[in-house]
């Protein structure tokens, strides 16, 4: 059924959304120009990203759901990539990791909107060691290490007051260049892709969407219509 724009809306309005409109005009998505693996073409497209100087090129939507089926989405942020899959740290007691947990489905998506480009990852999240927890939890700013015990994600907490007071309790149990313990609660997920999607844009909504789709130990490469 072809969409009709409904009598109380003005098309002229900038705030309607139905009035919205971008024409992409990019260059084609084609086959033979595609990486032999995702990671590889994820590489490719992510470094054009940066070399655009999109804002967070790394912030990407985690979508998870129930056992039940009820879905929940979140962006954070990709830590890192290789064959094995993409990263992200959060905290193990999160609504996230909850679901995660009880159902490992998940998909990422990299809303790259000023490139007219999308990445769209599905596959199986599973914790990753506590090495490379630790590892990357020693780069992360101070600051940002006393937020991981300050923070009880997801949970119900009275006041911002008090989040902020659990926070200057350990601020000063663990003052600037004194080293902050890796919390047992918080870690990384590391996703392993079945399918990987590039999106990209174009005119007349007639987009290109290219997936990776898992083949044994290699990947296949099928178009799917706009």
């Amino acid at each position: 059924m072809p969409y009709e724009t409904p009598d109380h809306v003005d098309p002229a309005d900038p705030d309607d959304p139905a009035a919205m409109r971008e024409q992409y005009r990019t260059t084609p998505l084609l086959e033979q120009d595609l990486a032999p693996a995702p990671a590889d073409q994820f590489a490719r497209w992510f470094k054009e990203a940066v070399a655009g100087d999109l804002h967070e090129p790394n912030a990407m939507v985690v979508s998870t759901a129930t056992p039940d089926g009820r879905p929940s989405a979140r962006t954070v942020l990709l830590k890192a990539y290789d064959d094995r899959g993409f990263v992200f740290f959060t905290n193990y007691t999160s609504r996230k990791s909850g679901e995660i947990e009880a159902n490992p489905s998940v998909s990422l998506l990299f809303p790259w909107h000023p490139m007219a480009r999308q990445i769209i990852i599905t596959g199986t999240a599973a914790r990753t060691g506590r090495d490379e927890t630790a590892a990357y939890f020693r780069t992360r700013p101070h600051g940002s290490q006393l937020g991981a015990w300050a923070s009880d994600q997801s949970s119900p907490i009275a006041s911002r007051e008090e989040l902020l007071h659990r926070y200057d309790e350990l601020a000063s149990r663990y003052p600037e260049g004194e080293s902050v313990p890796v919390p047992p609660h918080w870690g990384g997920y590391r996703v392993t892709p079945e399918t990987v999607e590039f999106w990209q844009g174009h005119e007349n909504r007639l987009h290109d969407r290219l997936r990776y789709v898992r083949d044994g130990d290699g990947w296949r490469v099928e178009r799917l219509c706009p």
